[in-house]
């Protein structure tokens, strides 16, 4: 079954960008002016943005939902490399001079998302004060985690780096719900493991265990963590 179109959506106001650090200082003229240039879409669950290698045609903005960051490994497995919240701006390959972009962006939830030209970028960057060094900021928190992963690899128990990984999850996207904080949108055990570069096997384990002594809780692809103060000993447990 071939998937549908993403739908265009109507005119939106500049109040939805206007708390979003990248607008944060600029006026309500020069946000009209930014959203007039974009093309606005509703995007199901599951459905690619764009995909590893595509050409880079357009760049993006993430007004509600979550995207999922995905690379191609050696022997073909897409794999997870992280989430990116919705306010958030992603795909943004002329800042760093590619062509392509370097992963696939699919969508974890329904969700809304702005996109402009890639050509765009450069004049918007000059003109638009703060818009560039909003997403440079994102980035460098991006590739700041990153190195925490790689450091996390190399140096902690498979126990602390699946911890870890769920607490970057709940504070990022964690919902206080009653009885702890709930990871806002379907994540598979499947997707931790490739998350952390551990077995699914090794996953299901301690998720099991862990729900089994009350630290977190599993229903229908949505992770529950009921002891967040507990979670965080087992990431760190010589702290």
């Amino acid at each position: 079954m071939t998937e549908a179109p993403p739908k265009v959506l109507p005119r939106l106001d500049e109040s939805l960008l206007t708390h979003l650090p990248p607008f944060a200082a600029l006026s309500g003229r020069q946000i009209r002016d930014i959203l007039d240039q974009a093309t606005s879409r509703r995007y199901r669950a599951g459905v690619a943005v764009f995909e590893e290698g595509m050409p880079a045609e357009r760049f993006y903005m993430l007004l509600d939902g979550y995207i999922r960051v995905n690379r191609m490994s050696a022997t073909g497995d897409q794999v997870t490399l992280h989430y990116i919240p919705s306010g958030e701006m992603f795909g943004i390959a002329r800042a760093f001079r590619l062509e392509s972009y370097p992963a696939t962006a699919m969508t974890a939830v329904d969700g809304i998302g702005l996109s402009w030209p890639m050509g765009f970028w450069d004049g918007f960057v000059a003109q638009y004060e703060g818009l560039g060094v909003e997403t440079f900021r994102t980035v460098g928190h991006r590739l700041s985690e990153k190195n925490d992963r790689i450091i996390e690899l190399t140096s902690q128990q498979v126990q602390q780096r699946v911890a870890n990984a769920l607490l970057r999850l709940i504070n990022q996207t964690g919902r206080k719900v009653e009885g702890g904080i709930v990871i806002d949108f379907p994540i598979t055990r499947r997707d931790i493991s490739e998350m952390t570069a551990t077995t699914l096997h090794t996953v299901s384990r301690l998720l099991s265990k862990w729900e089994k002594d009350g630290v977190l809780e599993s229903v229908r692809r949505q992770i529950k963590v009921r002891d967040p103060h507990l979670l965080t000993e087992l990431a760190n447990p010589e702290a």
